[in-house]
């Protein structure tokens, strides 16, 4: 619910066409046949350097987006897989991790038993919510569905107070809208009132799988409908969630409940176990005051049928077929574009690394994570952190003050590399084969709860990871000046162990410096060395950084992804500012690497046009546009082609590299260029 910042001076290089020289040394971590060279690098340089890589992965009919980073998941499936069908051939002890593990999978994979089910797994769950008709009862009851894994209304999370942050705060944020973005529920656009129809009709449906008269699912859909439209009509805007003062509201226990007078909130967090909490942070304030007041003028009725449908649409994933390809009909073709359900052993492996991450991860690492891969990571990252300082060190709107401040906070980053110093303990999780998938699901989420709750009061633990080791991607967390890369991502086309240094600082090291950089983007420079919201800028130093930031967002928002819809550069900001930084940064670091080498072009091309190529690389991809709109609406990254081009458009030695004149369509003048770190 925490939203983490996902995946930031020029040296002279050599001046060529697009064209490689023919002869010379070869390596296929830059394949050419992934390149389009019937495309003009200066012209569409997404298409020069990603065109063969599009041809030749045109979309599968289950994915909405298909690209490098797929590619990588695929592949880490399909070892994670092995390694489930290798604890399948041996008798495992009941309760150890590898019987949770194959038994999870193996529930996720009985059709035959999931369809004979239908919707008796949450039969017992439907009636109780249909019973209830007082506050008290219902409060408890949003409180044990936001255990399971469910949102009614809103959400809740633990995590670190931003302005004290070595400690936990239990903190409220928006939540109860199950498009997941208000616009969905307020845009009149014809492509959003499409998107409404259609979920209207989903939530007949769900109704009736669930044995509603057509009469009866005709009123629950409105009541649904009207509860979740209102939510929207309070919730916060994209941008404005992105703002961490206007999101960070602590205040003490009694205050907060004074403003309260709709939700029983004091049996909700009972029901959590929360009765002595002295403080809480309700992120978005104005929205969890205009649930409330939502709440208190509801009839039974209407919060029954909205908590029903609550449940349903949670469990509809792990019940029969019926109910899956109901779900998959909204979420992923109506709202994505796919076109089929993805292979069931697929989404029960997504199941069991959900519930399983880091015991899947254990055995992830021990077979597919060397350790020279990790020493290796380890000094990249030190050669980034130097390279970052010496920009920090050059920018010139930038006060002595700042900098010593920004040098202070770069020093301090905590890095993690690969996996977790101490695997997570999961002995307190039951998976019983002889209940139904969705009760341990609903088990599994009850334990991840609970480990959420157990912070609650108690000081920050920074060893903790929040991503699994297989995972394909890496994050910043600001409240703990951490940057974080799990083994999943240091694989090709990110990391190659036997490529040219060019490749790997295009790749992996971009993303490294895109991380660093999410701590001086427009969030992450709001937080100071210790991981506080403080304000450590000169007034002038933050000016001069926000002209250029709105200079960055424009550029963005100037873009249209598809028909008339523009980009939001605004809502993108920090992730567009990271991989600014994450490049310019990366960059340096390549060549004070190979500082005094005489580097030999391979493949024809130059060690900087690899560099770059390399990048590029990272975000081919083929997109539906369905997914185009969606992404643009819910993302807070740019889309692929505009990472690569837009950012490009900003770097000199990009266009040095390729010999990019102001005749190419490529070209950015340097007046209109932003550079920021």
């Amino acid at each position: 619910m925490k939203q983490l910042l996902i995946l930031p001076l020029v040296a002279g290089v050599l001046v060529t066409g697009c064209a490689p020289k023919p002869g010379a040394e070869k390596n296929l971590a830059i394949d050419p046949s992934n390149m389009d060279t019937t495309v003009a690098c200066g012209e569409d340089f997404y298409e020069y350097a990603c065109g063969g890589w599009i041809k030749k992965n045109p979309l599968k009919p289950e994915y909405a987006r298909y690209g490098s980073f797929d590619v990588l998941a695929e592949n880490n499936q399909k070892q994670m897989r092995e390694l489930i069908d290798e604890l399948e051939k041996a008798e495992n002890e009941p309760g150890s991790v590898a019987q949770k593990v194959g038994d999870l999978y193996k529930m996720g994979l009985d059709s035959v038993r999931l369809n004979k089910e239908g919707v008796s797994p949450i039969s017992e769950a439907l009636k109780n919510i249909a019973s209830l008709d007082d506050k008290a009862a219902f409060a408890s009851l949003v409180a044990q569905m936001h255990k399971e894994g469910s949102s009614p209304f809103f959400q809740l999370y633990v995590g670190a107070d931003e302005k004290n942050s070595s400690m936990n705060i239990v903190n409220l944020y928006q939540g109860g809208m199950s498009m997941g973005d208000r616009d969905y529920y307020l845009s009149e656009d014809s492509a959003n009132v499409k998107i409404r129809d259609a979920y209207k009709k989903y939530i007949n449906k769900l109704f009736t799988l669930a044995g509603y008269s057509a009469e009866k699912a005709v009123a629950a859909e409105k009541n649904v409908m009207n509860i979740e439209t209102a939510l929207a009509k309070v919730a916060f805007s994209r941008e404005e969630t992105r703002n961490p003062l206007k999101n960070y509201n602590k205040m003490p226990m009694t205050d907060f409940l004074k403003q309260m007078n709709g939700f029983d909130w004091k049996s909700y967090f009972s029901a959590l176990g929360l009765d002595s909490l002295n403080e809480i942070n309700p992120n978005q304030l104005p929205f969890i005051k205009g649930m409330d007041a939502l709440v208190g003028g509801l009839t039974s009725e209407e919060i029954r049928d909205y908590l029903i449908f609550k449940q349903i649409n949670t469990a509809s994933s792990y019940l029969s077929d019926d109910f899956v390809q109901a779900r998959f009909d909204f979420y992923g073709k109506v709202l994505s574009g796919q076109q089929e359900l993805k292979p069931r052993w697929k989404r029960s492996l997504s199941v069991t690394d959900g519930a399983l991450g880091e015991a899947l991860g254990e055995m992830y690492v021990a077979k597919y994570f060397p350790p020279e891969a990790k020493e290796r990571m380890l000094k990249l990252v030190e050669n980034l952190r130097i390279s970052l300082g010496e920009h920090i060190d050059s920018l010139e709107w930038m006060s002595a003050e700042t900098k010593a401040k920004a040098k202070e906070k770069l020093a301090a980053f905590y890095v993690k590399i690969g996996y977790p110093d101490k695997w997570r303990d999961y002995s307190g999780l039951t998976i019983d084969p002889k209940k139904s998938y969705w009760d341990n699901v609903r088990e599994a989420a009850i334990f991840e709860s609970d480990y959420m709750l157990s912070d609650v009061n108690k000081p920050v633990d920074k060893t903790r990871w929040l991503m699994s080791p297989q995972t394909v991607n890496a994050y910043y967390n600001p409240t703990t000046n951490e940057i974080c890369f799990p083994a999943g991502i240091l694989q090709p086309p990110f990391f190659y162990m036997d490529a040219d240094d060019a490749v790997n600082y295009g790749g992996i090291g971009v993303v490294i410096g895109h991380e660093m950089t999410h701590g001086f983007d427009d969030q992450g420079r709001q937080y100071d060395k210790d991981g506080n919201l403080k304000d450590w800028w000169t007034a002038e130093d933050a000016k001069q950084f926000n002209l250029r930031a709105d200079k960055l967002a424009d550029q963005y928002s100037s873009i249209i992804v598809l028909d008339t819809v523009h980009a939001n550069g605004r809502f993108t900001l920090g992730e567009n500012i990271a991989d600014h930084g994450g490049l310019r940064v990366s960059y340096t670091a390549f060549k004070n690497a190979t500082k005094g080498q005489d580097l030999k072009p391979i493949d024809g091309f130059t060690p900087d046009q690899r560099f770059y190529l390399a990048y590029a690389g990272l975000w081919a991809q083929n997109i539906r546009d369905e997914e185009i709109l969606r992404l643009t609406k819910i993302d807070p990254h740019s889309l692929g082609k505009w990472r690569v081009n837009a950012a490009l458009r900003n770097l000199e030695s990009f266009f040095q590299a390729f010999g990019i004149t102001e005749k190419d369509p490529m070209y950015m003048k340097p007046e209109d260029r932003v550079t920021i770190w």
